[in-house]
């Protein structure tokens, strides 16, 4: 009888360590050699690491929540179980009379044990109600029993009285924890300030609805103002180096990039994320909007690649419709500088002495005042409004 013991291994760019964020199997189940073992988070990603072999599970390392070092014993196989599994299906797919395995049993009843995934938490709660999990259908993955499902358990079984649960206990694990200790790590390291200015953006609109209507005829999907924005904005930056830049703190030294590698900030089912456009220059609009439809559908589908999820120089953040009046981005660190874009609406304004209705949509953006002046935010916000209230600028090469 041979086991197998898997160590953890480098989910790649040199990553050191990983949580657990969910177990697809658990001690005693059966597995096929890369059938999914377990989801592992790093600082980037979620990945889906599988089995190595076929074989019993015989244990595993690390509750979800729980960090892993690289080289660290994550689970152990029997791998003889291998032909015993497979004789045993063998015989059941023929209809053999052979005797296969039976089910574990109590040593007191000799009634037949189920096996019940569910957390100490969960059976904690169970036992102190009183009741029996083995009845319960899990609503979890692969019928994990959760605490909400003990709570339906005792609506329908009025002889057992559940305690009363007031909140949910939602683990903070995985691209969330790296979401909370990026931001801690932003607003405690950079001294944030924010710049709003307003931006009439009548013309974009009239500009942003031609050219709908040239990709409705020819059957394409339409461009929101995001692509449009993105566009004027690698169009000033040359101008402002001091704002496409990283500092990199352990070299106190501010690296100005020459080229824009552009990030979006998008919300995922996992959380925030921002995928990057690289050499976001090189694109004209067309390209530009096709790229920023890419990288965010990856995104959000969870299929970024690592290389897709690092690296921006600068980021525009927006809710679209959802943008509300003002905002106050925090930076994506290493970046100096994060373009908060707010919903755009018809506003009564004065213009040339008279009163007029336009779309205005306000810019609310943050800087890290440590390499960026209150002087030099200003001037890339008005040359960044500039363009958007000129908007024939930005179809140009």
């Amino acid at each position: 009888m041979a086991r197998y013991t898997m160590r953890l291994p480098d989910l790649g760019e040199g990553t050191v360590s990983a949580e657990v964020i969910a177990w697809r199997v658990a001690a005693g189940d059966f597995i096929t050699e890369d059938a999914p073992l377990v989801e592992m988070a790093t600082d980037k990603a979620v990945v889906e690491v599988p089995s190595p072999v076929t074989g019993r599970v015989v244990s595993v390392s690390g509750n979800p929540g729980e960090s892993i070092a690289v080289g660290a014993e994550l689970a152990v196989f029997e791998t003889a179980a291998v032909s015993i599994e497979a004789s045993s299906a063998a015989a059941g797919a023929a209809g053999a009379s052979q005797s296969v395995p039976a089910a574990p049993t109590s040593a007191l009843s000799g009634i037949p044990i189920a096996r019940v995934r569910a957390s100490p938490a969960t059976r904690r709660r169970a036992f102190e109600a009183g009741i029996d999990l083995t009845r319960i259908r899990g609503s979890g993955p692969n019928g994990r029993v959760l605490c909400r499902d003990l709570v339906t358990e005792a609506a329908v079984a009025p002889a057992v009285v559940a305690p009363a649960v007031e909140y949910d206990e939602v683990p903070v694990i995985g691209i969330r924890r790296v979401i909370a200790q990026r931001m801690t790590e932003a607003k405690r390291e950079a001294p944030h300030f924010a710049y709003v200015e307003e931006v009439d953006v009548t013309e974009l609109e009239w500009l942003r609805q031609r050219l709908n209507a040239e990709r409705r005829a020819e059957r394409h999907t339409e461009w929101s103002y995001l692509p449009l924005i993105a566009r004027a904005l690698i169009q000033v930056l040359p101008q402002f180096p001091q704002c496409n830049a990283h500092y990199d703190a352990e070299r106190n030294v501010l690296k100005r990039f020459r080229a824009v590698h552009l990030g979006i900030a998008t919300q995922t089912p996992d959380g925030l994320k921002v995928p990057v456009i690289r050499n976001a220059g090189q694109h004209d609009l067309a390209a530009l909007a096709a790229e920023i439809g890419r990288v965010t559908g990856a995104a959000r589908a969870g299929r970024a690649s690592r290389a897709e999820l690092a690296g921006s120089t600068i980021t525009i953040t927006s809710l679209g419709k959802l943008g509300g009046i003002v905002s106050t981005p925090i930076l994506n660190l290493p970046e100096v500088a994060i373009i908060g874009v707010n919903k755009a609406t018809e506003r009564v304004v004065v213009r040339d002495g008279k009163i007029a209705i336009r779309r205005m949509m306000n810019l609310s953006s943050s800087f890290d005042h440590r390499f960026v002046d209150g002087y030099d935010a200003a001037a890339m916000i008005q040359a960044l409004k500039a363009q958007l209230e000129y908007p024939e600028t930005i179809l140009a090469e």
